[in-house]
């Protein structure tokens, strides 16, 4: 028999987090994944709970999206109605446009679902569990759970009548399975058992002798419906089982449970039960239709495959099984520990070691130290959320206990699936990056078809929501408000991903082959969807004038309202500044590629002809950067999102350097705003901040957004942030609901504080809070394809290493620090710098 012994131990320089409890609810586990299954960790004293996901796991079909177009299309929706919105909101007619734009939104896209649970019980101990004076000694027995950040891996240890417990959780992507490790240092009784919330098809058992196995079908639904919509009688809808060897897509999943042991295994359709052990591995392997579908590998995606996707499912399982579990921690550290550790960052002195979550971190005291752990875990979170083959992460990355998550659990890209990727490239995680690179992809095949029938363009358009299956159509099932649902530029913003692909890599490949077809036709949307101003169809120069030039219209800023000169609150407007920052940006990025490539194509004669007519950014009266393009008084000044500010973060339009005005413009924006509210909308005002150099509100937006959250948890917050979230005690962010949005954020950030990673210059500490006088970042990326290494001391750097990672990196660059500017030549491999140009002898924190 293969070894079933595992001699792990954490390393002494590892970052790890320390819980003193087992979790009593799902938001004090820790999660676990390797981008196609997820797992919850609870740990306990007597045994311990897995719930689980699929990354690949949604409600839905492929052929949803254009269903629901066939019917918005029948339903008059279309180019000729989308005429008579414009007339409608040119003559001040906002109700009748917004009538109309009610035909134009679809059916709600779908939901991310739970698939399973294990639990594992460990009956010699269930004696001591009970109540009264011999529960009360079993709860104060030694328990202790730790997430490893750097490694990866839960470790549970729990002390039992003298005796000792230890049990070792890891999600290993090249075993395709989480592994669980139980090892006890008496013979024990052990059950396992496997559940679904979803509904059950059929169940599969075997045992032989030590070793077991257990496997369920599980049937997936057809349709779902978001938590807050109230008018569908069914919100989970399955097919007629009748209808099911008739469909071309069968939604259909499999958990199988593989257990391997140095006792006696038996099973049945209940469970697994093994006695007298010592050493127990248990493999879990999951996958679906939706995965074979998303590959795109010819899979038969009947309902005559289910057999043999359960039996693929098992086997996965059981091979790992099968395995010395000190064989597959050893693959499974050589994959993750390139990633976690492509790129770290400490601030302060304390990096290394194990904190407890709840003094430490949530209530320590030590900012430094919060920061550096938030970095980490965001990072963490990512390469446990998304790997090549699976879908991208979702708004709770791959972890949801609910059969309604809020929000479906699923893509919204008007922020926060922007936000899940802002780290992805600077700090070294540019492989994790490519499910959602390949999403975007699918939804420019899929948006084309809803951009010529809706909107009667040209190339490819995506709005609010999305799915794995592409969904581009509005949501909203004809009765969302305009203000979120009808908003046609989240393809462009997709497109940001693509291109900052290219410009960490420089992998020229990538930008011929990928990402420049994806560009082009999302310009080709622009150009065609940007109309004449018919006061100015001469071609007069619009600039800086909402009303002059080219418009785009209808014309939302996500998701906020103006005041109407009634005094109604409005949603629908023309030129919103996110609309045109994010076609200037992609119109300069199209050109730009084209260069690089050596590429003619007619679309960059348009594009040079409808720049110079693109409405400029400006200020409102009271010297805010405006949101609209016309100076409109907003409904909410504290409002959550701050669209217009894309222009600065990400997309890098408007900066201190180049921009002065209007960066003071940005600046005042963020202070009419405010602090708060929510996890994604304060990660997004800390990167705002620190575009614009100012560290110290970004260190306060951190503390508050890094607070314990202590009310009730299941109550869902108001949207409109008036209630302040926090963090919960496993760390997820939440508003609540949970959204992971702002984990992610904040990982890019923290960062954006202590290497500036926008276009032009390497940025050394360009808004570092004078708290966090004393740091370190190693293999911070930067576009270019350079990565920098950065010790700082007293506010100042100390040590800056630039390596080139290409060929077609530049020699050259130019390096800043706080106004003072020096040009470096690099070298070919590494180039220390010569710091004494910009840091003056003797000078200390500012």
């Amino acid at each position: 028999m293969t070894e079933l012994s595992l001699h792990e131990r954490p390393r002494a320089d590892a970052l790890r987090l320390g819980f003193t409890e087992p979790a009593a609810e799902w938001v004090e586990a820790a999660p676990v994944g390797n981008g196609r299954t997820g797992a919850m960790v609870f740990g306990g004293r007597s045994g311990t709970r897995l719930q689980l996901n699929d990354s690949s796991v949604w409600s839905g079909t492929p052929s949803a999206g254009s269903t629901a177009l066939d019917e918005l299309v029948a339903g008059g929706a279309g180019p000729e109605r989308l005429a008579e919105v414009r007339a409608a909101i040119d003559r001040g007619d906002y109700r009748e446009a917004e009538r109309l734009l009610y035909s134009f939104e679809g059916p709600w896209s779908q939901e991310f679902l739970p698939l399973g649970d294990l639990v594992v019980t460990e009956p010699t101990d269930a004696r001591a569990a009970g109540s009264g004076a011999a529960g009360a000694a079993h709860a104060a027995r030694p328990y202790a759970r730790e997430l490893d950040l750097d490694d990866a891996i839960v470790r549970e240890r729990a002390g039992v009548d003298g005796s000792r417990t230890t049990r070792t959780v890891w999600a290993s992507a090249p075993a395709a399975c989480v592994l669980v490790h139980l090892a006890y240092d008496e013979p024990s009784d052990v059950v396992l058992e496997l559940s679904t919330p979803l509904r059950l098809e059929r169940t599969i058992a075997g045992a032989d002798s030590g070793s077991a196995s257990l496997a369920l079908g599980v049937r997936l639904p057809i349709d779902g419906a978001p938590l807050h919509e109230e008018l569908v009688a069914e919100p989970l809808v399955y097919r007629d089982e009748r209808h099911a060897g008739a469909a071309a897509y069968d939604p259909y999943a499999a958990i199988a449970v593989a257990v391997r042991s140095d006792g006696v295994a038996t099973a049945d359709g209940t469970g697994i039960r093994l006695t007298g052990v010592r050493r127990a591995l248990v493999a879990i392997a999951t996958d679906s239709t939706g995965r074979r579908w998303w590959q795109g590998d010819g899979s038969d995606l009947t309902a005559a495959a289910r057999p043999a996707l359960i039996a693929d499912t098992l086997r996965l399982a059981e091979r790992a099984a099968a395995t010395a579990p000190a064989e597959l921690l050893a693959e499974h550290l050589d994959d993750v520990r390139p990633l976690l550790g492509a790129s770290t960052l400490r601030i302060g002195a304390r990096r290394a070691g194990l904190f407890d979550v709840g003094r430490d971190v949530l209530r320590g005291g030590d900012d430094a130290l919060t920061a550096t752990v938030l970095t980490q875990f965001g990072r963490y979170l990512l390469v446990a959320a998304s790997r090549p083959g699976s879908p991208p992460a979702n708004l709770q990355g791959i972890w949801n206990d609910q059969l309604r998550p809020p929000w479906s659990s699923n893509y919204t890209i008007n922020i926060n699936t922007e936000m899940n990727y802002w780290a992805a490239e600077s700090s070294g995680l540019g492989v994790c990056h490519r499910p959602l690179l390949d999403l975007v992809e699918r939804l420019s095949v899929t948006g084309a078809e809803t951009a010529r029938r809706l909107y009667g363009t040209r190339g490819w358009v995506a709005h609010h929501n999305t799915d794995p299956w592409g969904y581009s159509l509005p949501v909203g099932a004809g009765h969302g408000n305009p203000s979120w649902a009808i908003w046609m530029m989240g393809g462009l913003w997709l497109t940001d991903h693509l291109w900052q692909h290219w410009r960490y890599s420089l992998d020229e490949r990538f930008l011929r082959e990928r990402a420049w077809p994806v560009l082009v036709g999302a310009a080709e949307f622009a150009l065609d969807w940007l109309v004449e101003d018919a006061r100015t169809a001469d071609g007069a120069d619009g600039a800086g004038d909402g009303n002059r030039g080219l418009r785009t219209m209808p014309s939302t800023s996500p998701e906020n309202l103006f005041r109407g000169p009634d005094g109604h609150a409005e949603s629908l407007a023309q030129s919103s500044t996110m609309d045109i920052a994010l076609i200037r940006a992609l119109f300069g990025r199209v050109t730009e590629a084209a260069g690089v490539l050596g590429l003619e194509h007619p679309v960059l004669a348009e594009i040079a002809a409808a720049l110079p007519r693109l409405v400029g950014f400006a200020a409102t009266a009271d010297g805010r950067l405006r949101e609209w393009g016309a100076d409109l008084v907003e409904v909410d000044p504290d409002h959550r999102h701050m669209s217009q500010m894309i222009a600065v973060y990400p997309l890098g339009l408007i900066d201190p350097a180049t921009t002065p005005e209007l960066a003071e413009a940005a600046l005042a924006t963020l202070d009419r705003r405010g602090p708060g509210a929510m996890g994604w909308s304060w990660a997004w005002k800390i990167a705002l901040r620190a575009r614009l150099g100012d560290g110290e509100t970004a260190r306060e937006l951190l503390r508050e957004a890094s607070a314990p959250f202590e009310r009730d948890h299941q109550r869902l917050a108001p949207v409109d942030g008036s209630e302040w979230g926090g963090l919960l005690p496993n760390l997820f962010s939440t508003h609540p609901p949970v959204q992971l949005d702002g984990n992610f954020g904040f990982a890019a950030a923290v960062r954006e504080l202590v290497l500036g990673t926008a276009e032009g210059a390497v940025q050394l500490l360009p808004a570092l809070p004078e708290a966090w006088a004393d740091g370190e970042l190693l293999g911070g990326r930067l576009p270019g394809a350079l990565t920098v290494d950065l010790r700082w001391a007293h506010g100042q750097p100390v040590e800056v290493v630039v390596r080139r990672l290409a060929e077609a990196s530049p020699r050259v660059v130019d390096v800043e620090l706080r106004g003072r500017r020096m040009r470096v030549p690099l070298e070919s491999h590494a180039t220390v710098l010569d710091l004494s140009a910009l840091v003056p002898t003797g000078a200390g924190v500012r």
